[in-house]
């Protein structure tokens, strides 16, 4: 994780400043999705509570056993409940990921006319973003293992800009107007430092 120096703080989260300036760039084949991700024991909660819908929109390469979708919990301060839940890899990817590349739990919320994201757990939504000691930063580490994601960038955008509207789902409108504002006098600073 980034060791830059944290200066601002939005909805109890603190911001490093490097999302403002990482560029990035993916062509999206769901390769993220491969190590599964953490969810709060909430979401895991919620996931299991609808696990009839979720099932129909798995496929021959995916598991339905329920028993085998998530981890053992473990501690984690980083999540709301203090308790995260890892999804279980099946057939080498998270198992909720379909045979194409497409999330399970996407699809049904799309089906139900729902937000896109409403059933996804908030790290997965966030990626390439997470939020680590209390801080939101980019997830490095996971990023550094793909092979695809962020290799022979073909476009000059910061990570911050190419999750805007994971950045808005997260902090609502006020939080993310706050953090624009935050972006730009940092940018304005960082300007300002390399004129003088």
């Amino acid at each position: 994780m980034s060791s830059a120096v944290f200066t601002k703080e939005i909805n109890g989260i603190k911001i490093d400043p490097l999302i403002f300036t990482f560029r990035f760039s993916c062509q999206c084949n769901g390769e993220c999705c491969y190590y599964g991700v953490y969810a709060d024991s909430t979401e895991h909660q919620d996931l299991l509570n609808i696990k009839d819908k979720i099932i129909p929109f798995m496929d021959d390469s995916q598991t339905t056993d329920v028993s085998k979708w998530f981890e053992s919990p473990v501690e984690d301060k980083d999540f709301t409940s203090g308790i995260a839940v890892g999804t279980e890899l099946h057939n080498n990817k998270c198992v909720f990921l379909d045979k194409i590349g497409l999330c399970s739990l996407q699809k049904l919320a799309i089906s139900e006319n729902e937000h896109k994201w409403k059933y996804k757990p908030i790290y997965c939504i966030l990626f390439p973003l997470t939020i680590f000691e209390g801080s939101l930063t980019i997830d490095d580490g996971h990023l550094d293992r793909l092979k695809v994601c962020n290799r022979n960038p073909v476009q000059d955008i910061s990570i911050y800009e190419a999750c805007r509207e994971e950045l808005i789902h997260y902090f609502g409108d006020k939080g993310f107007a706050e953090l624009e504002e935050y972006r730009k006098q940092y940018l304005n600073s960082e300007n300002s430092s390399e004129v003088t």
